[in-house]
């Protein structure tokens, strides 16, 4: 049976059901409370209108932090819950979620000198409780970030957060969901709801593949569409509480910029933060924070101003490399959920606390930080306790279980090994098994396996090129036109996983080279 002849398998047994429980969206809000709510024992179905992560939870900036500014702004329980979820996941996803050194570089009569930053990073290290912040003399510094600017430097200081695979870190904990009995399917989509008198009952559903409808029961709905809550609400209630923030990237070859730390620094147009970091074999300039006022259904892209920007921010550190468009791989852009105070505010002072709104049995949870999914997935599930018949508590359960892989394969490095049990979790030791010995190589110079790509195209419901490429793999960030032409065994995949016809491959290969071109690459004048 073919991966499509299953996925309509599944499409049409959803009416069938009674659920306890349906939720809309396939980020890391959705699937962390679809993690929560199947080990409560309840009956939950988890539909997404495009592909898993699609929206932001792929597009963010990889960091799995407290916030730093966040303190400095008064947001201190905030700060708290974020820095007790990284070290939480620290633990859980070694290898996927990773501490790595953050530094700050201090110049001659320019705030915030070394000391007023120090008591920042020793209360942001007290919430977390950790202690691992550092003063660097100026040559020390310059040893660890080679290339930076030295004009009246005195030093950095360095304290540690995280980066991860935002994409990866989402379909682990969908694995985690549907090993406890989540079923889930993407491109389905939300049309309408369906109400029993004043109260939200069901969902009326769109196959976004095959263009089937269907109604489906629940004893309650969670909205969990990030940027985009506020369209199935407006149903409810005439009001708009989500602000669409807009964050950009750029992605660099790491031999034109090569670190192998973070740096943050004050953009010298407007004073605003910018982080510079190693990422997947590359160096990531990012973000941008501006209202984003284009059409919610076209994927984001950055302007020229902000592609610019970035770039002028990055050379003012780093002057001797003298960055250009021509260094550019790819770009990406986010939308990012956050809960407007509504006095027109700068972006980049909003709160980045979630919020959560029940509305005639419709429970809409929104905002918050990729670190505070699990707390954000359980004041979802407090709020629909009551429709569910069930209590939640936090007993503090592992998100991820542990994966017992077994020892690495003969001939495999420990760290390839290593980085395959980081990503695939539960199914390594399936992984293993399945996966052709002369597939465990790696794609052109990242570490993606060519087999990491045969196993997403068997068990991770991939519905297109871009499915693949730019999330359950992350080849079309890393690889100069999308990948496209790294890949020599990709045809021969397609083929035999997806049962792709030669004719299908080509359009989907089209597809693929349009969406990458548009929303992946430089923008458009």
């Amino acid at each position: 049976m073919s991966v499509l002849d299953v996925r309509q398998q599944q499409w049409q047994s959803l009416s069938h059901h009674l659920w306890d429980l349906i939720i809309i969206g396939g980020g890391i809000t959705g699937v962390g409370v679809a993690r929560e709510a199947t080990r409560l024992g309840l009956k939950t179905l988890l539909i997404e209108q495009t592909d898993y992560s699609w929206g932001t939870s792929s597009r963010s900036s990889k960091m799995v932090h407290g916030g730093l500014r966040y303190i400095a702004q008064g947001e201190i329980r905030l700060t708290w819950h974020s820095l007790t979820e990284r070290e939480r996941l620290l633990r859980e996803a070694p290898g996927l979620v990773e501490r790595m050194g953050y530094f700050f570089a201090h110049y001659r009569g320019v705030f915030p000198g070394r000391w007023p930053f120090q008591v920042l990073v020793m209360a942001y290290n007290f919430l977390a409780g950790v202690r691992d912040h550092k003063f660097f003399k100026r040559l020390a510094f310059l040893q660890r970030i080679p290339g930076h600017r030295q004009d009246n430097l005195q030093g950095a200081s360095r304290y540690t957060d995280a980066l991860t695979d935002d994409s990866r870190l989402v379909q682990r904990v969908l694995d985690e969901a549907v090993a406890e009995g989540l079923t889930t399917l993407n491109y389905i989509k939300a049309t309408d709801l369906v109400m029993a008198g004043s109260r939200v009952a069901g969902l009326r559903l769109e196959d976004r593949v095959s263009g089937e409808h269907a109604v489906v029961s629940a004893k309650c709905v969670i909205n969990a569409t990030g940027a985009w809550a506020d369209r199935l609400r407006q149903k409810l209630v005439n009001e708009v509480r989500v602000r669409p923030l807009r964050g950009s990237h750029l992605v660099i070859s790491a031999q034109r910029l090569p670190l192998t730390e973070a740096l943050i620094s004050h953009h010298p147009d407007d004073g605003r933060v910018v982080f510079t970091y190693p990422w997947e074999g590359r160096t990531i300039i990012g973000t941008t924070d501006l209202d984003h006022r284009t059409d919610m259904d076209i994927e984001a892209v950055l302007n020229v101003d902000e592609m610019h920007y970035m770039l002028r921010g990055a050379n003012a550190q780093f002057p001797d490399a003298n960055l250009g468009v021509e260094d550019i791989i790819s770009t990406w852009s986010g939308v990012r959920p956050v809960v407007s105070a509504g006095d027109g505010s700068d972006p980049s002072k909003e709160s980045r606390s979630h919020s959560v709104w029940d509305n005639q049995g419709l429970i809409t949870v929104t905002g918050g930080k990729l670190t505070t999914f699990r707390l954000i997935a359980l004041d979802a599930l407090k709020l629909a306790a009551p429709y569910l018949g069930i209590r939640v508590n936090d007993k503090r359960l592992a998100v991820f279980s542990a994966p017992n892989p077994g020892a690495a394969p003969v001939g495999m490095a420990q760290n390839v090994f290593a980085r395959l049990v980081s990503r695939l979790g539960i199914h390594t030791r399936a992984f293993l098994t399945e996966m052709p010995a002369d597939e465990m190589t790696p794609v052109a110079d990242t570490q993606t396996l060519v087999a990491e790509l045969r196993w997403a195209c068997r068990h991770e419901q991939v519905v297109h090129l871009d499915d693949l490429l730019l999330r359950r793999v992350r080849l079309g960030l890393l690889l100069p036109q999308g990948g496209l032409d790294a890949i020599p065994a990709l045809d021969k995949i397609l083929a035999e996983e997806l049962n792709w016809s030669t004719d299908q491959i080509s359009q989907e290969r089209v597809r693929y080279s349009d969406i990458w071109q548009r929303y992946y690459y430089l923008p458009s004048a």
